[in-house]
């Protein structure tokens, strides 16, 4: 197998849903490191063909594209056949569309991870994978006592409120979407035993940054901050209590990068992927900070809850931080401010008082 410095010389390199929110971001860090990058994507979700156009203008001689599923074994199998590494995030990835179409979330999700890994296999090569996962393998987390301030959910054990959740703890898959990415995280797990393919897993929290246009569904943050800035109102399932470790797509990008230069050390192994307890924040803790950036009230409406969300859930970020050595993650408020700038200039809108159009920082509000 190559050193695990490998990633450092011109390679190409595989990326599945590139074109995606997290996918476009990596394959413009991995082109503009000298990588020729193929971005693999059916193009079916809102702005998918437009972060494509984007990446090839930025980088016409080290992207191409090829426009298919990851359900066609056919097709990822040729791609897979002149990868030196594969980053594969093409899935679907909203719990609420794992409801209404169960079987198309796990041909999608399951199905298509299958096909990637059978193309490794039948490679023979010892290729890297790295796999996007997703916290939602842990389940409701039903056995964490919380209590609840006036704007969060707290754990009540003192151990989860100082590291967050570890990768020790039980899986537990709840709804369709849960059961497909686990399924699909333990079947990347187990081709690393079984068939000693190079491979890693990255169980993420909840990603944000530029290029995402985020929905009820899925991208939440992105989703709060185009309705505020657009005056729209904004719905909440449940009480906003709910907490998240957000982490900024930059510093998701450095630890993917981070884990093919490590594949030697980290191969077969799972890692949480979020922005730690430093990063914890509630809806409502967001909230309050965009009100600040928007610089008016948002119209907040409360439905029931969704099913499978959890909580609190905090990334344990100290394995992937030691075995991956990666720098302190971006302060949420100064990635929310970043996020506001990209935005506001992307829909043609005018920047908030107190923001400039460099993403100056409104730092020290909502405190």
């Amino acid at each position: 197998m190559r050193e695990p410095d490998a990633a450092r010389a011109p390679r190409t390199v595989l990326i599945t849903g590139g074109a995606g929110f997290i996918g476009s971001n990596l394959a413009d860090r991995l082109a503009g490191d000298g990588h020729r990058v193929v971005v693999y994507d059916a193009l079916t979700r809102p702005g998918v063909a437009e972060n494509l156009s984007w990446l090839r203008a930025r980088h016409p001689d080290r992207v191409s594209a090829v426009v298919a599923d990851i359900r066609d074994a056919d097709r990822i199998a040729d791609c897979v056949a002149d990868a030196d590494a594969v980053f594969h995030l093409a899935a679907q990835v909203a719990v609420t569309t794992s409801l209404v179409a169960p079987m198309e979330d796990f041909t999608v999700n399951l199905g298509g991870t299958l096909n990637v890994l059978e193309a490794l296999r039948r490679r023979g090569a010892p290729v890297p994978l790295l796999f996007a996962s997703t916290n939602k393998v842990y389940g409701n987390l039903p056995d964490m006592p919380l209590a609840a301030t006036a704007d969060a959910y707290v754990p009540s054990d003192p151990e989860l409120r100082a590291h967050g959740v570890g990768e020790d703890r039980p899986l537990d898959f709840h709804t369709p979407y849960g059961c497909s990415k686990g399924a699909a995280d333990q079947y990347v797990l187990d081709y690393a035993r079984s068939y000693g393919i190079p491979a890693a897993v990255m169980r993420m929290s909840c990603v944000y940054g530029p290029r995402q246009m985020g929905t009820e569904d899925q991208g939440w943050v992105a989703h709060f901050l185009i309705s505020a800035l657009e005056g729209r109102p904004i719905s909440i399932y449940g009480d906003g209590r709910q907490v998240r470790d957000i982490l900024h797509v930059s510093d998701a990008v450095a630890a993917y990068r981070a884990a093919w230069e490590r594949i030697g050390q980290v191969r077969g192994r799972a890692f949480n992927l979020g922005g730690g307890p430093e990063n914890a924040v509630s809806l409502r803790h967001v909230l309050a900070f965009i009100e600040a950036l928007a610089d008016r009230p948002i119209d907040l409406r409360f439905a029931d809850w969704r099913a499978g969300d959890q909580r609190y859930y905090v990334s344990d970020m100290r394995r992937a931080a030691a075995a991956l050595g990666l720098p302190p993650r971006m302060p949420w408020r100064t990635g929310v401010a970043d996020l506001a700038a990209w935005l506001a200039e992307a829909r043609g809108l005018t920047l908030p008082a107190g923001l400039g159009s460099d993403g100056a920082r409104l730092m020290g509000a909502a405190e």
